[in-house]
């Protein structure tokens, strides 16, 4: 992978880089291993170079080889976890990371989420002005306006009587072992199998149990789900949540969602 390192005296963003290479034809989608912060250790990111250029993946879900709950407690979802060499590998990139990604760069980033069902359709949600506050706020989730053709999912859906219960705008982390959702009698990570911004508890879980079928049942709908398009109990095949900086000019989704095959 190749190195980038950000000097802690110039405010440089990651997505400024992976202009800097697209504007210089280095096109090619991959691992890139990058330092927003002087005082923390690089860590890898997948650029995706294609539709535009600028979006790195912080998430990807696509053969359910990782397990995002079994083991996986706070400090896992705060430093990452998964496998970071192929395309498709599955991985969680790390809420610190996240943040620090966010937080040194431009206001206004751009959340997209590329998702397909197990027939093969595609749909897409962006998301803009996506931030993250840091550890001592819990990770608490902001974004914007939406668009797309997935729904309007993180705001709760369209049923306007279940947004205050389901929206996930100003909810904070939460994990199997530290709860900060408004679920008062329960643990939502707990139930939905993953750490999420859960609320009481969700119309969207990208990091659920991953079922190797469309439709499932259970006790809970736990599986890796988008309500505003299949449901709460249809288990999609693929997701990838990607962030870049507003100046990339949008268009149709990257190489991991394109290329992804079963």
């Amino acid at each position: 992978a190749t190195m980038i390192i950000f000097p802690c005296s110039v405010p440089f963003y990651f997505s400024v880089v992976f202009y800097f290479l697209y504007s210089r034809k280095s096109t090619t989608s991959g691992y890139y291993r990058i330092r927003p912060r002087a005082d923390r250790e690089p860590f890898l990111v997948f650029c995706d170079m294609s539709g535009g250029g600028g979006w790195t993946v912080i998430q990807r879900r696509s053969n359910g080889k990782e397990n995002f709950n079994r083991w996986v407690k706070w400090d896992d979802y705060k430093l990452g976890f998964g496998k970071f060499q192929g395309k498709n590998d599955e991985y969680w990139l790390g809420n610190d990371h996240i943040h620090d990604l966010l937080a040194r760069g431009l206001r206004e980033n751009s959340l997209k989420i590329d998702l397909m069902d197990w027939h093969g359709e595609r749909r897409y949600a962006i998301y803009e002005n996506f931030q993250l506050a840091n550890e001592q706020d819990n990770y608490r989730l902001w974004f914007g306006t939406y668009s797309g053709n997935a729904g309007d999912a993180l705001s709760g859906g369209s049923n306007f009587e279940d947004q205050w219960s389901a929206s996930h705008r100003g909810m904070q982390f939460t994990t199997s072992d530290k709860d900060h959702d408004r679920f008062l009698a329960g643990n939502c990570a707990s139930e939905n199998k993953g750490g999420w911004w859960f609320n009481r508890c969700h119309a969207v879980n990208l990091n659920g149990r991953y079922y190797k079928r469309g439709k499932y049942d259970g006790s809970h709908d736990d599986g890796l789900v988008w309500s505003t398009w299949h449901g709460m109990w249809y288990s999609l095949k693929y997701s990838a949540m990607k962030i870049r900086a507003p100046f990339f000019i949008d268009s149709e989704s990257g190489d991991g969602e394109n290329s992804q095959t079963s």
